[in-house]
């Protein structure tokens, strides 16, 4: 079975690539992630993760668990399972990746901005982790099947399934074994994460659907604020 901190490089890889979020060698991460092991350095490296490393804690600390770096409490970040009905905010959120995404981050205040909602949905959509059926493995990308985000002026939503190229290996470094037409597996920006389990892709919806209508809901209160603002019209 694949370790915590192995888990937690398959996900946090692909951002941390891009520059998006921790450390400034993702060589280094990458290389523990294809060894499956945790010392000093890695949690050095995972500790700058400023999203995701309290988070884990939060979760840890919840649920009893000893290490955030448990593959159970990393799994339940990134994709979802029962520890995190134990770790509920009072704003209705849990510890899980999409919460950061759609509830945390600003982009989802971004979409009401003509100016940038292009950008806003593309970063919501690569940003959150997305689930996908394997058409066909060439090696080092994998064509897969996946449904988009989409806005249509006043909530989010999934879009119909659409193809898509993602990247499995980088630098020939390969975090998962060859996939076969029909597997699904997470997607995170353009990188294959995970080869997903039905129990998984259960729970990496159900999370995700529950964030999605949480950022819905609150995205339309305050368009009702912001109507309630502007006052009676004078005749």
């Amino acid at each position: 079975m694949t370790t915590g901190p192995a888990l937690f490089v398959r996900y946090a890889f692909a951002p941390n690539r891009l520059g998006y979020c921790g450390p400034a060698d993702a060589d280094a991460l990458l290389e523990y992630g294809a060894l499956g092991r945790a010392d000093g350095g890695f949690r050095a490296l995972a500790k700058q993760f400023e999203g995701a490393w309290p988070q884990l804690r939060l979760i840890a600390a919840a649920t009893g668990t000893a290490d955030p770096l448990d593959r159970e409490v990393v799994e339940a970040y990134w994709i979802g399972n029962r520890l995190l009905d134990r770790a509920r905010n009072a704003r209705g959120g849990l510890p899980h990746h999409s919460y950061q995404v759609f509830c945390l981050y600003p982009w989802a205040d971004l979409l009401g901005d003509e100016r940038r909602t292009a950008q806003a949905l593309r970063v919501l959509d690569q940003c959150r982790i997305r689930w996908g059926r394997v058409i066909a493995d060439t090696t080092d990308h994998v064509v897969v099947e996946s449904r988009p985000l989409l806005w249509d002026g006043s909530q989010l939503a999934l879009g119909p399934p659409q193809q898509e190229t993602a990247i499995r290996g980088f630098d020939g470094v390969r975090l998962i074994e060859r996939l076969d037409p029909g597997d699904w597996v997470s997607l995170h920006w353009e990188w294959v994460c995970d080869r997903l389990t039905p129990a998984q892709m259960v729970a990496l919806r159900h999370y995700s659907a529950h964030h999605l209508t949480l950022v819905n809901e609150r995205m339309a209160q305050r368009r009702g604020g912001r109507a309630g603002m502007s006052g009676p019209r004078i005749p």
